[in-house]
Parts: C-alpha cells; structure tokens; sequence
C-alpha cells in the first residue's frame, strides 16, 4: 500500500470520556490517498467496478456545549475497485461552516443538544443555529456525489473518483434540502425534500437528470415536523408527517426539544412526481417515526413502502450514561426499537393496511438500487450494539418468501451501511456484493469487507486493509462506473 498524506487540518479538539469521542466514534482528522491496498483475506473479485462512498462525523475544534454525535464536521470516505485492485482516499467536506472555523480556529456554532445562545453566529437548517457539517448522507447524481445534512443544509457536491470539492449544489433552494434525496436510476432524476419552522413547513422538488431544478412545489403541514426520509414509485414520491417532532410551546421559546404528540397518526403524502399541493393524497397510519424507508412500488391499485417502524420513537434515557442518557437512548436501535414493516396505501378507498415483516431490531436498509421504485426482491439490513449506535451485523431478507440470513460481526468490530453493488454483467438482482467499511476495536485498524449476496451467509469473500482507523457514522453509497 502507498499512502500520501495531505497538510494537516487545524483541530483544537481536547481528549474527553464523551461517548461519541471514543471507541469506534473517536475522530479521524487526517487526510490521504492510498494506492494498491494490501488484501487481508481472499482477494478483490475482478467483476466489482465503481465506488463506494461512506460520510462519516469527526469533530474538529473543542465544542462550546454539550457534543452530540451528529454535529461532528463531515467527512467522506472512498474506496474505488477496478481491474482486482482497490484504492482508498478521504477528505473533509469543505462546508461554508467547516471553512468558517478553520478561519477562526476554533467552534463558532453550538450543536443539536445545546441551549439557545451558544452558537457565536447564526446558524444552518431547519433548526436554526446549527453547524451545516454535511455529515449525514452521501449519493451519486449525474455523475456527481451531493453530501447532505438532515437537519436541511446547502447540498455541496464532489467529484465521487477524486473528492475534489465543487462547492454547493446550484439547484439547492433558499430552505436547503434534508438529507435522503433519492435518485431515479431509469430517468435520472433527483428527487428530495426539506422542512422548516415557517409555513409551509415543507417542499418538495426534481431536478432532473441534467443537474437542473425542474420542480419545487410546498407540502403544506399543521406545523414544524422533523421527516427524515421519502421514497418514490414509478408514478409517486412519498412524504411523512410523524407525531413525533419539537415542542410547540418551547419552540415558541426557540427551545427545540422533541416530543411524541399522542392522539396524532402517522400520515404519509403521495404526490405525483410532477404534482401540485392540490394533487397529494394523503393516508394515516399507526404513530410511530420512521429513519429509514428501502423502497416503494406500485402492485395495482395499491402503493406499497417497506420501512422500519419505531415501536418506541420517544425512548426513556439509558440509565447510567454519564449525564448522555437522553441522547444515548436515541441513537440506541434498542431503544427506540425499529422493526422491518410494510405500509399498503389503497388508491381506491383511501386506506392503509400495516405489516410487521420481522420482530428484530434492523435498520439502515439497502437494496438493489437499479430496481428502486419498482416491485423488487431482496433487502439488506443492519443489526446493531444494545446500547449503541454501532453496527455488529448484516441481515439479507428474501421479502417474498419471508426467509432471511444473517452475519454477525466479532466483538469489537463494528460495520457501516452496507450498500449493494451489482456484478459486473449481473443479470439476477441478487448478484453483486455488500460493500462496508468496519473498525475493528481490537486492533485499531479499519478494513472494508465484500460480501457476495449470493452466498450471503459465508460471509466476506475478500477484506481490504484501510490506511488508518474510521470513524464511525451515518450513511453510504454505491455508484457503479457507468454513473461517473
């Protein structure tokens, strides 16, 4: 392996026992290209061709209140196949906040868990005062990679081979866009939304497969919300209004604290792809809060969506986490309880029919992502750490047969989202690979790990020594080379 390393980054980052600043969450503040990464165990299937992309949150500068994992500074992790070789390069996202304190030399925004007034300056995103760290999601759209900030950031666009930063997306909108903007592989379009604290409360857009706005319309809603996902279908796109969302009387305060609003239903909004505010259909459901949907699809006159229902969205604190007991508690799988389920909306007579697909604790999903938005077969699923935000295993569903086969991580290594990518040539949707980066704790190394869905429950067929240790994060993605 040849590694370069590029000029440091100014960090004033003091150590701590914070939770999220250790362990498998400890920051990784250096930048590099590797070249002819060493192979670990059996070698790099020669039909694997593309990259795969993995955002992660690594806090810089010491914070000015009370750290909460997601305000950590974005950072995008690649590894390239070609030819039965594997290179590997990392870079911060170069936000308009991230270069602000690199400026200062110091934190300038306070985060997700701290009071009104820390931040030095005005803030990003629908909460307001917040760090736009682009730190949450990472996707592939004609033929550029966009990292997003689920708390609705500016949308900054890379070169997914090289990393090279091309600043903010211009057709981003005045209020941002959320994080999960889903691309449409057939006609290559982008689609997404975002939310605020003013009315409407909520828009949602395509741009189309040029890298142009070509539709933005308002979604009206009773008040702020805090959606976190959307899915589409060939013919509609699909958005959420959870009970489960900020305070009204303390917002009024601009004091954002979360709360589940009983007597309030889950409601989803269909609206066609082109569609006007007067064309939603809107459908209840069962309260819950969703993170993460894996696909939608139309099954004549119903829309079908498969998700991961939160069984309990507003979590007691975990007991004896050192005064972090509410925030460890939601970002704990185990603790709010996501559960892989199925949502039926009938066109007809305007009901929701529900569906429990498995009684364990999954989620961060992936599929096929060719067969996005259409009926589809196999989906792939993450387990996790009781307690933690860390992923310790792998879970392939056959969701027409109901069968499934699991992975399960050693002790100390922990895995990141795991999407899918198709053989070179591949005919079934099944045939491809996951792809994920793990951190084995035992050994402070990092590794990314292939795993042929075919034989899914061998395990890896290959895994890749990284240069250095990652951190932990959020979200990842595949895109093979003909999308570059």
């Amino acid at each position: 392996m040849r590694v370069e390393k590029l000029p440091p980054v100014k960090a004033t980052l003091q150590p701590s026992n914070h939770p999220y600043l250790n362990g498998a969450w400890t920051p990784q503040h250096e930048e590099v290209t590797a070249t002819d990464l060493d192979v670990i165990e059996g070698r790099i299937p020669d039909d694997i061709d593309g990259v795969y992309l993995r955002n992660t949150e690594n806090q810089l500068h010491q914070p000015l209140g009370r750290y909460h994992p997601f305000d950590g500074d974005g950072m995008i992790h690649q590894i390239d196949f070609s030819c039965g070789k594997a290179s590997y390069r990392n870079r911060f996202v170069r936000t308009r906040c991230f270069q602000a304190e690199q400026d200062a030399g110091g934190s300038l925004w306070g985060g997700l868990m701290d009071k009104t007034g820390v931040s030095k300056r005005p803030g990003f995103g629908a909460h307001g005062s917040l760090k736009d760290s682009s730190s949450t999601d990472i996707i592939v759209h004609n033929g550029k990679a966009v990292s997003t900030f689920y708390q609705c950031g500016e949308g900054y666009v890379l070169d997914p081979e090289t990393l090279e930063q091309e600043g903010v997306a211009p057709w981003v909108p005045l209020d941002g866009i959320s994080a999960h903007p889903k691309v449409d592989e057939r006609t290559g379009e982008l689609l997404f939304f975002n939310y605020s604290k003013h009315p409407p409360y909520m828009h949602y857009g395509v741009v189309d497969g040029s890298g142009k706005l070509a539709h933005y319309v308002p979604v009206p809603l009773p008040g702020p919300r805090l959606p976190h996902d959307m899915m589409f279908t060939q013919n509609w796109s699909i958005l959420c209004d959870f009970p489960l969302f900020w305070d009204e009387e303390l917002l009024k305060r601009d004091v954002h604290v979360t709360r589940l609003h009983e007597g309030l239903p889950s409601r989803f909004a269909l609206i066609p792809r082109y569609g006007q505010p007067e064309d939603i259909r809107w459908f209840e459901a069962d309260p819950t809060f969703v993170l993460h949907f894996i696909n939608a699809y139309e099954d004549g006159d119903e829309v079908i969506l498969d998700g991961y229902f939160e069984e309990d969205p507003y979590p007691p604190p975990i007991e004896n986490a050192d005064g972090y007991g509410h925030m460890m508690a939601y970002v704990d799988e185990h603790s709010f309880k996501p559960k892989l389920h199925r949502w039926r909306f009938n066109l007809v007579d305007g009901t929701t029919r529900e569906e429990r697909l498995d009684n364990r604790i999954l989620e961060f999903g992936m599929m096929n992502q060719r067969y996005l938005g259409q009926p589809y077969r196999y989906a792939y699923s993450t387990t996790s750490k009781p307690g933690w935000f860390l992923f310790n295993g792998f879970v392939k569903h056959d969701m027409v047969t109901g069968e499934s086969w699991t992975i399960e991580l050693a002790e100390g290594r922990y895995g990141s989202e795991a999407p899918f990518a198709p053989r070179v040539g591949a005919v079934d949707e099944d045939d491809g690979y996951l792809v994920s980066f793990v951190t084995d704790e035992n050994r402070g190394t990092s590794e990314c790990i292939l795993i042929d869905c075919k034989r899914f429950a061998e395990g890896p067929v290959c895994r890749i020594a990284l240069p250095h240790k990652i951190s932990s994060g959020t979200h990842a993605h595949w895109a093979d080379r003909s999308v570059l």
